[in-house]
């Protein structure tokens, strides 16, 4: 085996782990893959003689890749209404392959990563990497261009502000499905009475600019103003097919045709819809691996 092919080896070895780290500091999965593969690239032009510990070498690359993505992403302000829904993971009902299940380990749903968006970069990059992937703040230090002790106070105002506003959802994934269902099938009827008895009092939908009409909210909260819009629904439910929606239940709803209209998440709490997320920009829909839901 020659280097190339020695140096690729161990590269693959990380991969699936270096995604997870770039999922959970982008939100999204096209980003994600760029900063792997700027890893990769990196990696094959540098001489690693020296390295001892490629995994965190490597992790530090991808932390880098993704701190510029995300500090860019905010300098461009491209989120000037103040919701940008991340890039769901959609699989089956019936199960979730291992490279998925390696993304939404530690229970990274929709509902954690809109959170994480909420963060500085810097907080959300020493949170992900400290509190998730135990890397230690000294290493974290360097990346961000601050103290061990900064990084830790980075990664404690983070985690406050997740703990203060990510909802836990319930375990049963029978009792989420059931829950969905019954939202559908209300919508479907146009029965406000059971819609109002599904959603928590204070649920927030979120939709991305291709789910609604230009100038309209895409942040709609209570349980009022929800079910006063399920029409758009009603449709929904008739083409809607059951999916897990970031390890959770959700929908992927698609036109007659085969074309994807829109995917849906939710979150559930105490039997109750407490978020409901659409991703719905035909562009973005294009991008997200939906054929797992054909086999």
């Amino acid at each position: 085996m020659d280097e190339g092919d020695w140096l690729a080896e161990r590269f693959q070895e990380h991969r699936t782990r270096l995604r997870a780290v770039a999922y959970r500091m982008l939100g999204s999965l096209s980003e994600a893959d760029d900063a792997v593969q700027d890893a990769w690239l990196r990696l094959s032009r540098v001489d690693t003689s020296g390295v001892d510990n490629l995994g965190g070498w490597l992790t530090t690359l991808v932390a880098r890749g993704c701190l510029d993505r995300l500090r860019a992403r905010a300098s461009r302000r491209e989120q000037p209404l103040g919701v940008h829904l991340p890039d769901p993971i959609i699989s089956s009902q019936d199960q979730i392959d291992p490279e998925q299940q390696a993304l939404l380990a530690e229970g990274v749903g929709l509902a954690l990563l809109v959170v994480l968006e909420t963060l500085t970069p810097a907080e959300r990059l020493a949170f992900v990497l400290h509190d998730t992937f135990a890397v230690p703040f000294d290493q974290i230090a360097p990346i961000v261009g601050c103290s061990p002790a900064a990084a830790r106070q980075l990664a404690s105002r983070a985690r406050r502000r997740v703990k203060g506003a990510a909802t836990v959802p319930d375990a049963d994934l029978a009792h989420q499905r059931a829950v969905v269902d019954a939202f559908l099938a209300a919508a479907r009827d146009g029965d406000f009475t059971a819609l109002l008895g599904v959603l928590d009092p204070e649920v927030v939908l979120r939709a991305d600019r291709g789910a609604v009409p230009l100038g309209t909210s895409r942040v709609v909260r209570g349980a009022r103003a929800v079910a006063d819009g399920a029409l758009t629904f009603a449709r929904l439910g008739r083409f809607a097919r059951p999916a897990l929606v970031n390890g959770a239940a959700g929908v992927v709803a698609r036109a007659p045709d085969g074309r994807p209209l829109s995917v849906v998440g939710f979150t559930i709490t105490g039997g109750k819809i407490v978020e409901i997320d659409v991703i719905a920009d035909p562009e973005r829909l294009h991008h997200l691996d939906l054929a797992v839901l054909d086999t």
